[in-house]
């Protein structure tokens, strides 16, 4: 079954962003490290600043991933122009979610394909994306399309106990 990226439509933003500020806010906590209150807080000021003009904000392109036979959308996907400090502009893969019922069949990485498609059309040359180390199915997936890991953040909670030095 093969998918297509529609142009997300101004009434199904609202519910896209709510959805998106919930899940970001959860990732934030379950796989960032942040308090669930600074999660939640962080995730709306992101949103509010990445889309101030919501599908008129320059540089985002947000899309319905849609299977081409049924026309039945089953997940969303969110490509942004950027300005990354060590690559130049680029694309950047905002997020990315097919449907939980709708997943393991092949739509995540039609869509990211989709996506680089996206991004070459815009005149870009390189794709770029955050995922969160407890990720393991996104990570794979990005590694299966070719995708290498930059950079990886790690971080230890203490105990209150000191550790025996030898």
């Amino acid at each position: 079954m093969d998918v297509r990226l529609r142009p997300l439509r101004d009434d199904e933003l609202d519910a896209y962003v709510e959805h998106g500020k919930v899940w970001y806010a959860r990732d934030l906590a379950e796989n960032g490290g942040a308090p669930p209150e600074l999660a939640k807080k962080k995730s709306a000021e992101d949103w509010a600043s990445m889309l101030p003009d919501r599908l008129d904000s320059p540089g985002q392109h947000l899309f319905a991933v849609e299977e081409v036979a049924t026309g039945g959308r089953v997940g969303y996907a969110w490509l942004s122009e950027r300005d990354m400090q060590f690559q130049g502009k680029v694309a950047f893969v905002v997020s990315i979610e097919i449907d939980e019922r709708c997943r393991g069949r092949g739509f995540g990485k039609q869509a990211m394909h989709l996506l680089e498609d996206e991004a070459r059309a815009l005149g870009l040359t390189r794709v770029s994306l955050n995922v969160f180390g407890g990720n393991e199915v996104a990570r794979g997936l990005y590694r299966s399309l070719g995708y290498a890991e930059n950079a990886i953040a790690m971080s230890k909670v203490l105990s209150g106990e000191p550790t025996a030095s030898s």
